[in-house]
């Protein structure tokens, strides 16, 4: 079973580029942040967004290819297993142009209860409309 697929360009800015003439390996955990986040305001409901918050415990990135000045970018993102407090979700950074993987990541990520600051469980509703099955 797959879940779609969430989509979000994104600009290279000036500030992204380091010493060596591409983009900055931070700047990828950012772009896989912003998609994550993008994914969830776009896809959850308002009630969802109103109990629930996301914290990030684990990042895996694998860089294949440098993001170089003037490329376009998309990332891509969906969620992958979850079960009652981690969800995974998993993001490919590619090139606008020719759809070339620049980076893959896998994030693990666990929902906090927004009124508690807590750890809480995912309800049903939302595991269902974002993660596969373990």
């Amino acid at each position: 079973m797959t879940r779609d697929v969430f989509a979000l360009p994104r600009t290279i800015a000036p500030g992204d580029i380091d010493e060596l003439g591409h983009v900055n390996n931070v700047v990828y955990l950012r772009w896989v942040q912003d998609v994550a986040i993008a994914h969830w305001s776009a896809a959850a409901t308002v009630a969802q967004q109103a109990e629930v918050a996301w914290v990030a415990i684990r990042h895996e990135i694998d860089y294949k290819h440098p993001a170089l000045p003037g490329d376009g970018i998309v990332a891509r993102t969906w969620v992958g297993t979850a079960d009652s407090h981690r969800f995974e979700r998993l993001t490919e950074i590619v090139r606008a142009t020719d759809g070339k993987l620049l980076a893959q990541a896998r994030t693990v990520w666990c929902p906090i209860n927004r009124k508690t600051g807590r750890l809480t469980r995912v309800s049903d509703g939302v595991r269902a409309r974002f993660s596969v099955p373990e």
